[in-house]
Protein backbone atom coordinates (compact mmCIF):
# COMPACT_ATOMS: atom_id res chain seq x y z
CA UNK A 1 0.00 0.00 0.00
CA UNK A 2 3.07 2.22 -0.14
CA UNK A 3 2.04 3.27 -3.62
CA UNK A 4 -1.11 4.76 -2.05
CA UNK A 5 0.91 6.92 0.29
CA UNK A 6 0.38 10.55 -0.59
CA UNK A 7 2.98 13.29 -0.22
CA UNK A 8 1.26 14.21 3.05
CA UNK A 9 1.59 10.60 4.29
CA UNK A 10 5.30 10.56 3.51
CA UNK A 11 5.76 13.99 5.07
CA UNK A 12 4.31 12.70 8.34
CA UNK A 13 6.42 9.56 8.12
CA UNK A 14 9.67 11.41 7.39
CA UNK A 15 8.89 14.15 9.90
CA UNK A 16 8.44 11.58 12.65
CA UNK A 17 11.84 10.01 12.00
CA UNK A 18 13.46 13.44 11.87
CA UNK A 19 11.94 14.13 15.29
CA UNK A 20 13.43 10.89 16.60
CA UNK A 21 16.84 11.74 15.12
CA UNK A 22 16.90 15.24 16.61
CA UNK A 23 15.72 14.22 20.08
CA UNK A 24 18.02 11.18 20.06
CA UNK A 25 20.97 13.42 19.25
CA UNK A 26 19.97 15.89 21.95
CA UNK A 27 19.76 13.29 24.71
CA UNK A 28 23.11 11.80 23.73
CA UNK A 29 24.87 15.12 24.44
CA UNK A 30 24.93 14.48 28.20
CA UNK A 31 27.99 12.43 29.07
CA UNK A 32 27.15 9.37 31.14
CA UNK A 33 29.95 8.09 33.37
CA UNK A 34 28.26 5.56 35.68
CA UNK A 35 25.61 2.87 35.61
CA UNK A 36 23.36 4.79 37.99
CA UNK A 37 22.94 7.41 35.29
CA UNK A 38 22.71 4.91 32.44
CA UNK A 39 20.22 2.53 34.04
CA UNK A 40 18.45 4.78 36.60
CA UNK A 41 18.76 8.28 35.13
CA UNK A 42 20.58 9.49 38.24
CA UNK A 43 17.33 9.01 40.21
CA UNK A 44 16.11 12.49 39.29
CA UNK A 45 13.43 11.95 36.64
CA UNK A 46 10.17 13.95 37.04
CA UNK A 47 7.17 12.07 38.42
CA UNK A 48 4.80 13.00 35.56
CA UNK A 49 7.33 11.97 32.93
CA UNK A 50 7.97 8.60 34.59
CA UNK A 51 4.20 8.02 34.79
CA UNK A 52 3.90 8.56 31.03
CA UNK A 53 6.87 6.24 30.46
CA UNK A 54 5.20 3.51 32.53
CA UNK A 55 2.06 3.98 30.45
CA UNK A 56 3.99 3.82 27.18
CA UNK A 57 5.93 0.75 28.32
CA UNK A 58 2.68 -1.06 29.12
CA UNK A 59 1.30 -0.28 25.66
CA UNK A 60 2.59 -1.78 22.42
CA UNK A 61 1.69 -2.20 18.78
CA UNK A 62 -0.43 -5.14 19.98
CA UNK A 63 -2.49 -2.68 22.05
CA UNK A 64 -2.66 -0.17 19.20
CA UNK A 65 -4.00 -2.78 16.77
CA UNK A 66 -5.70 -5.17 19.19
CA UNK A 67 -7.38 -2.69 21.54
CA UNK A 68 -10.04 -1.76 18.97
CA UNK A 69 -10.88 -5.46 18.60
CA UNK A 70 -12.12 -5.50 22.18
CA UNK A 71 -14.59 -2.71 21.44
CA UNK A 72 -15.61 -4.23 18.10
CA UNK A 73 -16.25 -7.74 19.40
CA UNK A 74 -17.20 -7.10 23.01
CA UNK A 75 -17.75 -4.15 25.35
CA UNK A 76 -15.99 -1.93 27.89
CA UNK A 77 -15.34 -4.73 30.40
CA UNK A 78 -11.62 -4.69 29.61
CA UNK A 79 -11.46 -1.30 31.35
CA UNK A 80 -12.60 -2.95 34.59
CA UNK A 81 -9.30 -4.83 34.75
CA UNK A 82 -7.82 -1.53 35.88
CA UNK A 83 -9.41 -2.25 39.27
CA UNK A 84 -6.84 -5.01 39.60
CA UNK A 85 -4.12 -2.70 38.29
CA UNK A 86 -4.89 -0.04 40.92
CA UNK A 87 -4.89 -2.61 43.74
CA UNK A 88 -1.60 -3.98 42.41
CA UNK A 89 -0.04 -0.51 42.18
CA UNK A 90 -0.97 0.16 45.81
CA UNK A 91 0.54 -3.19 46.85
CA UNK A 92 3.80 -2.55 44.99
CA UNK A 93 3.98 1.02 46.33
CA UNK A 94 3.61 -0.21 49.92
CA UNK A 95 5.56 -3.48 49.99
CA UNK A 96 8.16 -3.38 47.21
CA UNK A 97 9.14 0.14 46.19
CA UNK A 98 10.37 1.15 49.69
CA UNK A 99 12.63 -1.91 49.73
CA UNK A 100 13.98 -1.16 46.26
CA UNK A 101 15.08 2.25 47.50
CA UNK A 102 16.25 1.04 50.88
CA UNK A 103 18.67 -1.45 49.34
CA UNK A 104 19.54 0.90 46.44
CA UNK A 105 18.90 -1.72 43.78
CA UNK A 106 19.44 -1.17 40.06
CA UNK A 107 17.36 -4.20 39.09
CA UNK A 108 14.38 -5.61 40.96
CA UNK A 109 16.06 -9.00 41.24
CA UNK A 110 18.77 -7.61 43.51
CA UNK A 111 16.09 -7.66 46.20
CA UNK A 112 16.08 -11.46 46.01
CA UNK A 113 19.82 -11.45 46.64
CA UNK A 114 19.17 -9.72 49.96
CA UNK A 115 16.69 -12.42 50.98
CA UNK A 116 17.96 -15.62 49.37
CA UNK A 117 21.49 -15.00 48.11
CA UNK A 118 23.21 -14.04 44.86
CA UNK A 119 22.23 -17.20 42.99
CA UNK A 120 18.52 -16.41 43.43
CA UNK A 121 19.09 -13.01 41.83
CA UNK A 122 20.75 -14.62 38.83
CA UNK A 123 18.03 -17.25 38.49
CA UNK A 124 15.25 -14.65 38.48
CA UNK A 125 17.23 -12.45 36.10
CA UNK A 126 17.68 -15.29 33.62
CA UNK A 127 13.98 -16.16 33.85
CA UNK A 128 13.15 -12.53 33.08
CA UNK A 129 15.54 -12.42 30.11
CA UNK A 130 14.09 -15.58 28.58
CA UNK A 131 10.54 -14.32 28.96
CA UNK A 132 11.38 -10.85 27.66
CA UNK A 133 13.13 -12.19 24.55
CA UNK A 134 10.02 -14.18 23.62
CA UNK A 135 7.46 -11.54 24.63
CA UNK A 136 9.13 -8.42 23.22
CA UNK A 137 10.38 -10.29 20.17
CA UNK A 138 6.83 -11.40 19.37
CA UNK A 139 5.54 -7.86 19.76
CA UNK A 140 8.28 -6.61 17.47
CA UNK A 141 7.15 -9.20 14.92
CA UNK A 142 3.52 -8.06 15.16
CA UNK A 143 4.50 -4.44 14.61
CA UNK A 144 6.73 -5.39 11.69
CA UNK A 145 3.90 -7.33 10.05
CA UNK A 146 1.68 -4.25 10.24
CA UNK A 147 4.40 -1.96 8.89
CA UNK A 148 5.13 -4.36 6.01
CA UNK A 149 1.43 -4.54 5.09
CA UNK A 150 1.12 -0.77 4.94
CA UNK A 151 4.46 0.17 3.40
CA UNK A 152 5.05 -2.75 1.02
CA UNK A 153 1.50 -4.04 0.46
CA UNK A 154 2.58 -7.57 1.32
CA UNK A 155 4.10 -9.71 4.06
CA UNK A 156 6.87 -11.25 1.98
CA UNK A 157 9.77 -12.54 4.05
CA UNK A 158 12.23 -9.92 2.83
CA UNK A 159 9.84 -7.05 3.60
CA UNK A 160 8.93 -8.33 7.07
CA UNK A 161 12.59 -8.88 7.94
CA UNK A 162 13.39 -5.40 6.62
CA UNK A 163 10.61 -3.94 8.78
CA UNK A 164 11.94 -5.85 11.82
CA UNK A 165 15.44 -4.55 11.13
CA UNK A 166 14.27 -0.97 10.71
CA UNK A 167 12.37 -1.00 14.00
CA UNK A 168 15.21 -2.69 15.90
CA UNK A 169 17.91 -0.39 14.53
CA UNK A 170 15.87 2.77 15.21
CA UNK A 171 15.07 1.63 18.73
CA UNK A 172 18.71 0.79 19.45
CA UNK A 173 20.13 3.94 17.86
CA UNK A 174 17.79 6.21 19.80
CA UNK A 175 18.50 4.81 23.24
CA UNK A 176 22.07 3.47 22.97
CA UNK A 177 23.95 6.56 24.11
CA UNK A 178 21.46 8.33 26.37
CA UNK A 179 20.41 5.30 28.42
CA UNK A 180 17.19 5.25 30.42
CA UNK A 181 16.90 9.05 30.47
CA UNK A 182 16.66 9.16 26.67
CA UNK A 183 14.22 6.25 26.71
CA UNK A 184 11.87 7.91 29.21
CA UNK A 185 11.75 11.10 27.14
CA UNK A 186 11.34 8.97 24.03
CA UNK A 187 8.42 7.17 25.68
CA UNK A 188 6.68 10.51 26.22
CA UNK A 189 7.15 11.40 22.55
CA UNK A 190 5.98 7.98 21.34
CA UNK A 191 2.96 8.10 23.65
CA UNK A 192 1.96 11.52 22.35
CA UNK A 193 2.32 10.28 18.76
CA UNK A 194 0.26 7.11 19.01
CA UNK A 195 -2.44 8.65 21.22
CA UNK A 196 -2.72 11.55 18.76
CA UNK A 197 -3.05 9.05 15.91
CA UNK A 198 -5.81 7.22 17.78
CA UNK A 199 -7.69 10.44 18.53
CA UNK A 200 -7.44 11.40 14.84
CA UNK A 201 -8.96 8.05 13.87
CA UNK A 202 -11.84 8.51 16.34
CA UNK A 203 -12.52 11.99 14.96
CA UNK A 204 -12.43 10.79 11.34
CA UNK A 205 -14.78 7.86 12.05
CA UNK A 206 -17.25 10.17 13.79
CA UNK A 207 -17.28 12.44 10.73
CA UNK A 208 -17.45 9.50 8.31
CA UNK A 209 -20.42 7.81 9.99
CA UNK A 210 -23.57 9.62 8.72
CA UNK A 211 -25.48 9.21 11.98
CA UNK A 212 -25.97 11.43 14.99
CA UNK A 213 -24.18 10.78 18.27
CA UNK A 214 -27.58 9.88 19.75
CA UNK A 215 -28.17 7.21 17.10
CA UNK A 216 -24.65 5.84 17.55
CA UNK A 217 -25.12 5.69 21.32
CA UNK A 218 -28.46 3.89 20.96
CA UNK A 219 -27.02 1.37 18.49
CA UNK A 220 -24.16 0.55 20.86
CA UNK A 221 -26.36 0.45 23.94
CA UNK A 222 -28.96 -1.84 22.34
CA UNK A 223 -27.23 -4.03 19.69
CA UNK A 224 -29.59 -5.38 17.03
CA UNK A 225 -28.47 -8.97 17.62
CA UNK A 226 -29.83 -8.86 21.18
CA UNK A 227 -26.43 -9.05 22.83
CA UNK A 228 -25.72 -7.02 25.99
CA UNK A 229 -24.94 -3.33 25.76
CA UNK A 230 -21.50 -2.56 24.39
CA UNK A 231 -21.20 0.00 27.17
CA UNK A 232 -21.15 -2.79 29.77
CA UNK A 233 -18.28 -1.99 32.13
CA UNK A 234 -18.65 -4.56 34.91
CA UNK A 235 -19.19 -8.17 33.90
CA UNK A 236 -20.32 -10.15 36.96
CA UNK A 237 -20.71 -13.48 35.16
CA UNK A 238 -19.16 -16.42 37.03
CA UNK A 239 -17.20 -17.83 34.12
CA UNK A 240 -13.76 -19.38 34.59
CA UNK A 241 -13.25 -20.19 30.90
CA UNK A 242 -11.39 -18.00 28.41
CA UNK A 243 -14.67 -16.19 27.64
CA UNK A 244 -14.63 -14.92 31.24
CA UNK A 245 -11.20 -13.32 31.04
CA UNK A 246 -12.48 -9.80 31.70
CA UNK A 247 -15.05 -10.43 34.43
CA UNK A 248 -14.96 -8.51 37.70
CA UNK A 249 -13.86 -11.69 39.49
CA UNK A 250 -10.88 -12.08 37.19
CA UNK A 251 -10.04 -8.40 37.72
CA UNK A 252 -10.02 -8.86 41.50
CA UNK A 253 -7.87 -12.01 41.42
CA UNK A 254 -5.66 -12.86 38.47
CA UNK A 255 -5.34 -9.31 37.18
CA UNK A 256 -4.20 -8.15 40.61
CA UNK A 257 -1.42 -10.75 40.53
CA UNK A 258 -0.61 -10.00 36.91
CA UNK A 259 -0.12 -6.32 37.65
CA UNK A 260 1.81 -6.91 40.88
CA UNK A 261 4.26 -8.94 38.81
CA UNK A 262 4.29 -6.41 35.99
CA UNK A 263 4.77 -3.34 38.21
CA UNK A 264 7.06 -4.83 40.84
CA UNK A 265 8.81 -7.91 39.47
CA UNK A 266 9.32 -7.17 35.78
CA UNK A 267 12.46 -5.08 35.25
CA UNK A 268 11.00 -3.76 32.00
CA UNK A 269 8.30 -1.86 33.89
CA UNK A 270 9.76 -1.35 37.34
CA UNK A 271 13.00 0.21 36.09
CA UNK A 272 11.05 3.31 35.10
CA UNK A 273 9.73 4.08 38.58
CA UNK A 274 13.18 3.47 40.09
CA UNK A 275 14.43 6.55 38.24
CA UNK A 276 12.49 8.84 40.60
CA UNK A 277 14.22 10.63 43.48
CA UNK A 278 12.56 8.70 46.28
CA UNK A 279 10.23 5.83 47.07
CA UNK A 280 7.43 8.34 47.65
CA UNK A 281 7.83 9.91 44.20
CA UNK A 282 8.19 6.46 42.66
CA UNK A 283 4.85 5.40 44.16
CA UNK A 284 3.23 8.62 42.92
CA UNK A 285 4.49 7.95 39.39
CA UNK A 286 3.09 4.45 39.39
CA UNK A 287 -0.33 5.53 40.65
CA UNK A 288 -0.40 8.49 38.25
CA UNK A 289 0.21 6.10 35.37
CA UNK A 290 -3.02 4.35 36.41
CA UNK A 291 -4.85 7.65 36.00
CA UNK A 292 -3.38 8.07 32.52
CA UNK A 293 -4.00 4.54 31.27
CA UNK A 294 -7.80 4.53 31.60
CA UNK A 295 -8.56 7.31 29.07
CA UNK A 296 -5.88 6.02 26.70
CA UNK A 297 -7.30 2.49 26.65
CA UNK A 298 -10.80 3.95 26.31
CA UNK A 299 -9.73 5.78 23.15
CA UNK A 300 -8.60 2.54 21.52
CA UNK A 301 -11.76 0.72 22.58
CA UNK A 302 -13.81 3.60 21.17
CA UNK A 303 -12.20 3.02 17.77
CA UNK A 304 -13.54 -0.54 17.95
CA UNK A 305 -17.02 0.63 18.95
CA UNK A 306 -17.13 2.99 15.98
CA UNK A 307 -15.84 0.28 13.66
CA UNK A 308 -18.72 -1.88 14.88
CA UNK A 309 -21.10 0.83 13.63
CA UNK A 310 -19.08 1.21 10.42
CA UNK A 311 -19.14 -2.48 9.52
CA UNK A 312 -22.13 -3.98 11.37
CA UNK A 313 -24.80 -1.27 11.16
CA UNK A 314 -25.40 -0.61 7.45
CA UNK A 315 -28.64 1.19 8.32
CA UNK A 316 -26.66 3.88 10.12
CA UNK A 317 -24.14 4.00 7.28
CA UNK A 318 -26.84 4.56 4.66
CA UNK A 319 -26.30 1.10 3.13
CA UNK A 320 -28.78 -1.63 2.29
CA UNK A 321 -26.75 -4.52 3.68
CA UNK A 322 -23.68 -5.31 5.75
CA UNK A 323 -20.45 -5.29 3.77
CA UNK A 324 -18.40 -8.50 3.84
CA UNK A 325 -15.47 -8.24 6.26
CA UNK A 326 -12.69 -10.76 5.65
CA UNK A 327 -10.02 -10.18 8.28
CA UNK A 328 -7.26 -11.84 6.32
CA UNK A 329 -4.23 -10.54 4.43
CA UNK A 330 -2.09 -12.97 2.41
CA UNK A 331 -3.07 -15.75 4.79
CA UNK A 332 -2.30 -13.63 7.87
CA UNK A 333 -5.20 -13.06 10.25
CA UNK A 334 -5.52 -9.34 10.96
CA UNK A 335 -7.41 -7.26 13.50
CA UNK A 336 -10.46 -5.23 12.55
CA UNK A 337 -8.48 -2.00 12.87
CA UNK A 338 -5.77 -3.29 10.55
CA UNK A 339 -8.50 -4.33 8.10
CA UNK A 340 -9.85 -0.79 8.21
CA UNK A 341 -6.37 0.73 7.74
CA UNK A 342 -5.71 -1.45 4.69
CA UNK A 343 -9.11 -1.10 3.04
CA UNK A 344 -10.91 2.09 4.05
CA UNK A 345 -8.52 4.49 5.70
CA UNK A 346 -8.06 7.63 3.61
CA UNK A 347 -4.73 8.95 2.39
CA UNK A 348 -3.18 11.34 4.89
CA UNK A 349 -4.56 9.56 7.92
CA UNK A 350 -2.80 6.38 6.85
CA UNK A 351 0.61 7.98 7.32
CA UNK A 352 -0.29 9.13 10.82
CA UNK A 353 -1.57 5.67 11.79
CA UNK A 354 1.59 4.04 10.40
CA UNK A 355 3.64 6.39 12.54
CA UNK A 356 1.39 5.52 15.49
CA UNK A 357 2.08 1.80 15.05
CA UNK A 358 5.81 2.44 14.86
CA UNK A 359 5.67 4.71 17.92
CA UNK A 360 3.78 2.10 19.96
CA UNK A 361 6.29 -0.55 18.92
CA UNK A 362 9.32 1.62 19.73
CA UNK A 363 7.97 2.62 23.16
CA UNK A 364 7.94 -1.05 24.14
CA UNK A 365 11.13 -2.00 22.29
CA UNK A 366 13.26 0.77 23.81
CA UNK A 367 12.11 -0.17 27.29
CA UNK A 368 13.05 -3.79 26.77
CA UNK A 369 16.51 -3.00 25.45
CA UNK A 370 17.64 -0.99 28.46
CA UNK A 371 15.98 -3.20 31.07
CA UNK A 372 17.44 -6.36 29.55
CA UNK A 373 20.86 -4.75 29.45
CA UNK A 374 20.57 -3.71 33.11
CA UNK A 375 19.91 -7.33 34.11
CA UNK A 376 22.73 -8.65 31.91
CA UNK A 377 25.25 -6.20 33.34
CA UNK A 378 24.16 -5.69 36.95
CA UNK A 379 22.87 -9.17 37.78
CA UNK A 380 25.14 -11.35 35.65
CA UNK A 381 28.25 -9.63 34.27
CA UNK A 382 29.25 -7.48 37.26
CA UNK A 383 28.94 -10.38 39.76
CA UNK A 384 30.90 -12.59 37.34
CA UNK A 385 33.79 -10.11 37.34
CA UNK A 386 33.58 -9.74 41.10
CA UNK A 387 33.76 -13.51 41.62
CA UNK A 388 37.05 -13.49 39.72
CA UNK A 389 38.32 -10.44 41.61
CA UNK A 390 38.46 -8.42 38.38
CA UNK A 391 38.03 -4.71 39.05
CA UNK A 392 36.66 -2.33 36.41
CA UNK A 393 35.75 1.35 36.59
CA UNK A 394 32.22 2.65 36.10
CA UNK A 395 32.84 3.79 32.53
CA UNK A 396 33.59 0.17 31.64
CA UNK A 397 30.17 -0.89 32.89
CA UNK A 398 28.47 1.96 31.01
CA UNK A 399 30.12 0.75 27.81
CA UNK A 400 29.19 -2.81 28.73
CA UNK A 401 25.61 -1.61 29.18
CA UNK A 402 25.60 -0.27 25.64
CA UNK A 403 26.95 -3.55 24.34
CA UNK A 404 24.26 -5.30 26.38
CA UNK A 405 21.64 -3.24 24.57
CA UNK A 406 23.14 -4.33 21.25
CA UNK A 407 22.88 -7.97 22.36
CA UNK A 408 19.29 -7.39 23.48
CA UNK A 409 18.34 -5.78 20.15
CA UNK A 410 19.93 -8.70 18.26
CA UNK A 411 18.05 -11.23 20.41
CA UNK A 412 14.69 -9.48 19.99
CA UNK A 413 15.20 -9.09 16.24
CA UNK A 414 16.12 -12.76 15.92
CA UNK A 415 13.07 -13.78 17.93
CA UNK A 416 10.85 -11.63 15.70
CA UNK A 417 12.26 -13.29 12.58
CA UNK A 418 11.83 -16.73 14.15
CA UNK A 419 8.20 -15.85 14.89
CA UNK A 420 7.65 -15.02 11.22
CA UNK A 421 8.96 -18.34 9.91
CA UNK A 422 7.52 -20.47 12.70
CA UNK A 423 4.09 -18.94 12.15
CA UNK A 424 4.12 -20.10 8.55
CA UNK A 425 5.78 -23.48 8.64
CA UNK A 426 4.40 -25.17 11.74
CA UNK A 427 1.08 -25.63 13.48
CA UNK A 428 2.64 -25.13 16.91
CA UNK A 429 1.51 -21.68 18.12
CA UNK A 430 4.89 -20.15 18.92
CA UNK A 431 3.44 -16.66 18.65
CA UNK A 432 0.73 -17.41 21.21
CA UNK A 433 3.40 -18.85 23.49
CA UNK A 434 5.69 -15.87 22.97
CA UNK A 435 2.99 -13.32 23.71
CA UNK A 436 2.02 -15.03 26.97
CA UNK A 437 5.45 -16.19 28.11
CA UNK A 438 5.88 -13.32 30.60
CA UNK A 439 2.74 -14.57 32.35
CA UNK A 440 4.46 -17.96 32.59
CA UNK A 441 7.48 -16.26 34.17
CA UNK A 442 5.31 -14.18 36.50
CA UNK A 443 3.84 -17.29 38.15
CA UNK A 444 7.20 -18.32 39.58
CA UNK A 445 8.30 -14.79 40.39
CA UNK A 446 5.10 -14.15 42.36
CA UNK A 447 5.63 -17.28 44.44
CA UNK A 448 9.24 -16.35 45.17
CA UNK A 449 8.62 -12.68 46.01
CA UNK A 450 5.65 -13.46 48.26
CA UNK A 451 7.90 -15.82 50.22
CA UNK A 452 10.55 -13.11 50.43
CA UNK A 453 8.05 -10.55 51.70
CA UNK A 454 5.83 -12.54 54.04
CA UNK A 455 7.69 -15.65 55.25
CA UNK A 456 11.05 -16.72 56.65
CA UNK A 457 11.24 -19.68 54.28
CA UNK A 458 13.03 -20.39 51.02
CA UNK A 459 16.57 -20.83 49.71
CA UNK A 460 18.33 -20.72 46.35
CA UNK A 461 17.30 -24.29 45.49
CA UNK A 462 13.62 -23.78 46.32
CA UNK A 463 13.69 -20.44 44.46
CA UNK A 464 14.93 -22.20 41.34
CA UNK A 465 12.34 -24.97 41.69
CA UNK A 466 9.58 -22.40 42.28
CA UNK A 467 10.50 -20.47 39.11
CA UNK A 468 10.49 -23.67 37.04
CA UNK A 469 7.28 -24.91 38.67
CA UNK A 470 5.40 -21.68 38.00
CA UNK A 471 6.45 -21.73 34.36
CA UNK A 472 5.64 -25.41 33.90
CA UNK A 473 2.23 -25.34 35.62
CA UNK A 474 1.13 -22.36 33.52
CA UNK A 475 2.39 -24.09 30.38
CA UNK A 476 0.33 -27.18 31.19
CA UNK A 477 -2.82 -25.05 31.21
CA UNK A 478 -2.34 -24.12 27.53
CA UNK A 479 -4.72 -25.88 25.09
CA UNK A 480 -1.94 -26.68 22.61
CA UNK A 481 0.08 -28.43 25.34
CA UNK A 482 -2.99 -30.37 26.47
CA UNK A 483 -3.52 -31.49 22.87
CA UNK A 484 0.08 -32.70 22.67
CA UNK A 485 -0.24 -34.67 25.93
CA UNK A 486 -3.39 -36.51 24.71
CA UNK A 487 -4.72 -37.01 28.26
CA UNK A 488 -8.50 -37.12 27.98
CA UNK A 489 -9.27 -35.95 31.53
CA UNK A 490 -6.66 -33.20 31.36
CA UNK A 491 -8.43 -30.98 28.84
CA UNK A 492 -10.18 -27.89 30.06
CA UNK A 493 -10.53 -24.22 29.23
CA UNK A 494 -9.34 -21.92 32.01
CA UNK A 495 -8.95 -18.15 31.64
CA UNK A 496 -5.36 -16.99 32.09
CA UNK A 497 -6.06 -14.87 35.24
CA UNK A 498 -7.07 -18.06 37.05
CA UNK A 499 -4.15 -19.95 35.54
CA UNK A 500 -1.90 -17.34 37.14
CA UNK A 501 -3.65 -17.69 40.51
CA UNK A 502 -3.18 -21.47 40.60
CA UNK A 503 0.37 -21.52 39.23
CA UNK A 504 1.65 -18.76 41.54
CA UNK A 505 0.05 -20.49 44.58
CA UNK A 506 1.77 -23.77 43.75
CA UNK A 507 5.02 -21.89 43.14
CA UNK A 508 4.68 -20.19 46.51
CA UNK A 509 4.46 -23.51 48.36
CA UNK A 510 7.36 -24.98 46.38
CA UNK A 511 9.54 -22.04 47.42
CA UNK A 512 8.23 -22.25 50.99
CA UNK A 513 9.45 -25.85 51.33
CA UNK A 514 13.06 -24.68 51.20
CA UNK A 515 14.83 -24.44 54.53
CA UNK A 516 16.17 -20.89 54.91
CA UNK A 517 19.87 -20.20 55.06
CA UNK A 518 21.19 -17.50 57.36
CA UNK A 519 22.06 -14.40 55.36
CA UNK A 520 23.46 -11.01 56.23
CA UNK A 521 19.93 -9.57 56.31
CA UNK A 522 17.38 -11.32 58.50
CA UNK A 523 13.69 -11.43 57.63
CA UNK A 524 13.01 -8.90 60.37
CA UNK A 525 15.45 -6.37 58.91
CA UNK A 526 14.18 -7.11 55.40
CA UNK A 527 10.60 -6.31 56.42
CA UNK A 528 11.43 -3.00 58.09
Amino acid sequence: MAENFTLFDWSIFIGYFLLLAITGWYFSLKKITNTEDYFLGGNNMPVWLVAISVLATAQSAATFLGGPDQGYRSDLSYLATNIGAIIAALFVAHFLIPKFYRYKVTTVYELLEVRFGELAKKQAGVMYLIGRIFASGARLYMAAIAVSMILFSDIAAEHVILSISILAVIGLAYSLMGGIRAIIYSDAIQCAVYVSAAIAVVYYLLTDIPASLGDIYQALNVPVDGSPSKFTLFNFNVDFSSTGTFTVWASLTGFVLLNIASFGMDQDMTQRVLTCKSAKESAKAMLLSMVFVIPVVLIFITIGLLLYIFYQRPDLMGLSQTAEVVQNFDGEKITIFMYYVLNQMPAGLRGLVTVGIVAAALSTLNSGLNSMSSVIIQDLYRPWLSSRNIKKNEQHFVNAGRFGMFLAASALGSMAILSFYWQRYTDMPLLAFALSVMVFSYSGLLGVYFNALFTERGNTISVFLALITGFTVTLLFQPYVQDILHISWFKFDLAFPYQLCIASTISFFVCYIGKPKKLEHTRESFQQ
